[in-house]
């Protein structure tokens, strides 16, 4: 009896010391050393958890909009460099992308919406500026969408969800696209 305890306790304990061990990713699955460029020496920017690597614009609908918007934002990236990471990179790199052409754009006139939009809220905290940015932005034209019947639950759930930030936001938007 007192065999079997011991056999049950010790595969217990070993277990127990073992789940951390387990718990951590390995190379290849998003650890250190891994495929999406986190390993030491990366050179990345921003390389929190989630970042990944750059696009590969000739896999884009629009090349051209790819490489432009990729230009555009090193570019701000230099002229922010020697910001610290915090609110003021945040600023830096804000007033930058309202200097991005919208010539280049894969959606002209949406580009320079969004950029008016910017601009109207800008003095607003984190949540209130996305909120004051969605009310400001005009409607999406889903005629001319790839997919107009997805635009248009796109549109509703928006408007539907419009007063509400954060987590509420998130759970009313689950809530209109019928997502558990």
């Amino acid at each position: 009896m007192k065999t079997r305890l011991m056999m049950i306790g010790s595969a217990l304990m070993a277990s127990l010391l073992c789940l951390p061990a387990m718990a951590q990713p390995g190379p290849g699955m998003g650890g250190p050393g891994g495929m999406n460029g986190m390993g030491p020496g990366s050179t990345q920017q921003g390389g929190g958890p989630g970042a990944r690597g750059p696009r590969d614009c000739s896999q884009t609908p629009n090349p051209a909009a790819c490489t432009a918007h990729r230009e555009a934002r090193a570019k701000a990236q230099e002229a922010c460099q020697g910001k610290a990471m915090g609110p003021e990179r945040q600023q830096c790199m804000q007033e930058q992308r309202q200097n991005f052409d919208c010539t280049k754009s894969a959606n002209p006139q949406q580009c320079e919406a969004r950029k008016q939009a910017y601009q109207a809220c800008k003095d607003q905290p984190r949540p209130a500026f996305r909120q004051c940015v969605q009310q400001k932005m005009p409607p999406t034209d889903c005629t001319k969408a790839p997919d107009p019947k997805r635009c248009e639950m796109h549109q509703k759930a928006r408007e539907v969800c419009k007063d509400k930030l954060g987590p509420e936001h998130k759970a009313c938007l689950r809530e209109q696209f019928n997502v558990k």
